[in-house]
């Protein structure tokens, strides 16, 4: 059993997410940092899938009243186990009536916390994840609040273990998000486009405080809309990390929670910085970059053969 202490700004349950409804209005409402929320598993020796907390924002705690490992991903943060200072990207030991606490966000927005175990949550649509708009899954439909207690099945105490320091992503801003080209890049004037690749201080962006799960506004010089065209579309599926342009023509960045948009799409943010997406906070500065599909293929091998590395090794030290 965990009995949240202090919830921190936001903190709810997810997972992989639930795939394959989205033709009836249902989003995925997975893991922002899908690769910090597998490695989390991987470090507790839990099988794929299973639920995490992600958590935004400083002041997180909770009670831990089993004997179980633990582990923090995603968002660098200065944690503390009764006190005692915590690695990143490690796992530890928890001992029946430890308090685990995080002081403060060092780099990055939101992290991942977990246990070798599975928290007791609503499995909902083949996935444990919070909808939150729809409030069901995860604990209860709704995120955390002080006093919540939830139950581990299957706690273990599993050997700790460790994510080498350079392999942990960088999430510092500035922050540069690369991009292949939407069905509406040519909507916008060609002077508008020329601006917004020039690496000019006036090409920056910064992330609007009214941005979250759902999807990043920011602010910035406005993209303009060519003279006699429709600042609109018939609404049409949208893939997380969609880049809208709507009327004003400020990029609205989608994540996880819409299935349609109606705004003409400027790209879509490729896979391999997609995880990135859960750490732009407001006020940081964001650059987009648009790449060719080829090298968004590239970039995603690359980060994907990080992830296989690390499976594989960390299933050699279970054996």
């Amino acid at each position: 059993m965990i009995e949240i202490l202090h919830p921190g700004w936001l903190s709810l349950i997810v997972d992989e997410g639930r795939y394959g409804y989205a033709d009836s209005g249902v989003p995925s409402s997975s893991a922002l940092d899908a690769l910090a929320y597998r490695m989390l598993n991987i470090l507790l020796k839990n099988p794929s899938g299973t639920p995490a907390i992600e958590v935004m924002g400083h002041g997180f705690s909770l009670r831990i009243d089993t004997d179980v490992t633990c582990a923090i991903t995603g968002a660098r943060v200065e944690t503390a186990l009764n006190g005692e200072p915590l690695e990143p990207w490690t796992s530890f030991y928890a001992q029946k009536g430890s308090i685990l606490k995080v002081k403060t966000i060092l780099e990055g927005f939101r992290y991942y916390v977990g246990f070798s175990g599975r928290m007791d949550a609503e499995w909902v649509i083949n996935s444990f994840s919070t909808n939150l708009e729809c409030r069901f899954g995860g604990f209860k439909g709704r995120p955390f609040v002080k006093g919540d207690r939830v139950r581990i099945t299957g706690p273990r105490m599993e050997k700790p273990d460790t994510i080498h320091e350079k392999n942990i992503p960088r999430m510092k801003p500035p922050h540069v998000l690369r991009f292949v080209e939407g069905p509406e890049m040519e909507y916008f004037s060609r002077e508008s486009l020329r601006r917004l690749f020039e690496k000019k201080a006036f090409s920056w962006y910064n992330v609007f405080s009214k941005s979250n799960r759902t999807g990043i506004r920011l602010e910035g010089e406005p993209l303009a809309f060519k003279e006699g065209v429709e600042k609109s579309i018939i609404s049409e599926g949208i893939l997380p990390g969609t880049i809208q342009i709507p009327g004003d023509g400020l990029p609205i960045i989608m994540l996880h929670e819409r299935t349609i948009g109606g705004y003409a799409r400027l790209g879509v943010v490729i896979r391999a910085d997609r995880d990135l997406l859960a750490h732009l906070k407001p006020g940081d500065k964001v650059t987009l970059e648009m790449v060719e599909p080829k090298e968004a293929e590239q970039l995603w091998d690359k980060k994907a053969q990080l992830y296989d590395t690390h499976t594989k090794t960390l299933q050699e030290v279970v054996q």
